[in-house]
């Protein structure tokens, strides 16, 4: 950081709050995020917690900051942004601004989020053990920070707000569309394609209602199903050469495809299991991510965790197959029971029943929900890249890069 304003330790214009709720109160107990959040979040009991219990619970009142000491290396500095008082534990520590004049809480909490700040943070946590760390107050309260002038902080916080509040636009517009996926998906499995809906009717079988002309065969009869094979990580020839090798671990959340994975295998370890072709489907068959679903992006090998569905073209699209999955991801866990470590083995895995209208229908089906699909990706990109601005923003600005002065708002 810059040292062209005036820099003051926390503790000069920071002070401790350590009021309990000795009366009492019925107030929600919040907790920190584990990233970087904006705000403390609620904390969710699973049966209700008595006034009487929250006697040391600690009170936060809006702009005040929290932290569990004992969790900085995995936790955050949180700002709480509430009008309405709460509570948070009495393993937090708590603290707020003593004038409001010297500084803005909400540039503080910004600060708190630049790299220079959170590398500042992390070294001052002392190690207790190889895991444990642990960021005394007094500790914290040795931090110099810069004060700029009150205006200038206050026009710091609301360019960062501006990209912030299109952040989070970005995120609902991204929920908002998942949802419409969600609710589609029911509807075109259940009614079938609009352009096939006139005059059908439908009828009952085991998977739900569905247009009385679909049939309902099982997995195996809309093509081949490999179970994955790990080629020996002890022979080096098989590893490091151009063929993915996908794991449980490679499926992102909420894409299609696997695009990346963590390693990948030459043409003699590839041998050693079976190449599968791009479009087929990948679903995890065991462990505690069992269900997870995508679509193989190139050929590329798997491990026994997954099984690979090679649809045959001329009877299935393997897309439709895919969302068909994806929207009974619960049946499929269903199948495993509760077990330690759950698992579908492939001969139950293969008599899964799915619907099977003609391939035209599924085709029309498909496209719908990709279409859905690329708009996702779309407005993530869009969100990622108000991140990055935030993350340049973010730092630049209070590394006094960039004349905040300069900048119209």
């Amino acid at each position: 950081m810059k040292a062209t304003w005036e820099m003051k330790k926390l503790r000069e214009i920071c002070e401790e709050r350590k009021e309990k709720n000795i009366k009492s109160l019925d107030l929600p107990v919040y907790a920190v995020s584990n990233i970087w959040g904006f705000v403390l979040s609620e904390e969710y009991f699973n049966k209700r917690v008595y006034s009487e219990s929250l006697r040391n619970y600690k009170l936060v009142y809006k702009n005040d900051f929290a932290y569990n000491p004992a969790r900085v290396n995995v936790g955050s500095i949180g700002l709480y942004k509430n009008n309405e008082p709460g509570l948070v534990s009495p393993m937090y520590i708590v603290f707020t601004i003593k004038e409001r004049e010297a500084l803005e809480p909400d540039f503080l909490y910004y600060l708190f989020k630049t790299d220079f700040y959170k590398n500042k943070i992390k070294d001052l946590a002392s190690s207790q053990g190889s895991i444990r760390q642990v960021l005394k107050l007094d500790d914290l309260f040795n931090l110099e920070v810069p004060t700029p002038p009150l205006p200038i902080q206050q026009k710091i916080v609301r360019i960062l707000d501006t990209i912030q509040e299109a952040i989070d636009i970005q995120e609902k517009i991204i929920e908002k569309t998942k949802e419409l996926k969600k609710s589609l998906m029911a509807e075109l499995f259940k009614y079938g394609a609009p352009s096939f809906r006139k005059g059908r009717k439908l009828k009952k079988t085991e998977i739900g209602e569905i247009p009385e002309d679909w049939e309902v065969v099982r997995i195996k009869d809309v093509g081949s199903v490999i179970t994955g094979t790990t080629p020996s990580t002890s022979v080096k020839e098989f590893w490091d050469g151009d063929i993915p090798f996908v794991t449980p671990s490679d499926f992102k959340n909420d894409s299609v495809y696997v695009y990346q994975t963590g390693r990948k295998v030459t043409s003699a370890g590839a041998q050693k299991g079976r190449i599968i072709p791009k479009n087929s489907i990948l679903v995890v068959c065991i462990g505690s991510t069992l269900g997870k679903i995508a679509l193989s992006y190139e050929e590329c090998i798997t491990n026994q965790q997954i099984n690979a569905i090679i649809c045959e073209n001329f009877k299935v699209n393997p897309f439709f197959v895919y969302y068909f999955l994806l929207k009974n991801q619960g049946l499929l866990k269903a199948y495993a029971g509760t077990t330690t470590k759950p698992i579908v083995k492939k001969s139950l895995f293969e008599t899964f029943l799915i619907p099977l209208p003609s391939l035209l229908e599924q085709r029309e089906i498909a496209e719908i929900l990709q279409t859905i699909d690329q708009k996702i990706e779309i407005e993530k990109r869009k969100k990622e890249l108000y991140e990055k601005l935030f993350k340049t923003m973010l730092n630049k600005i209070m590394n006094q890069e960039i004349d905040v002065e300069k900048i119209e708002v």
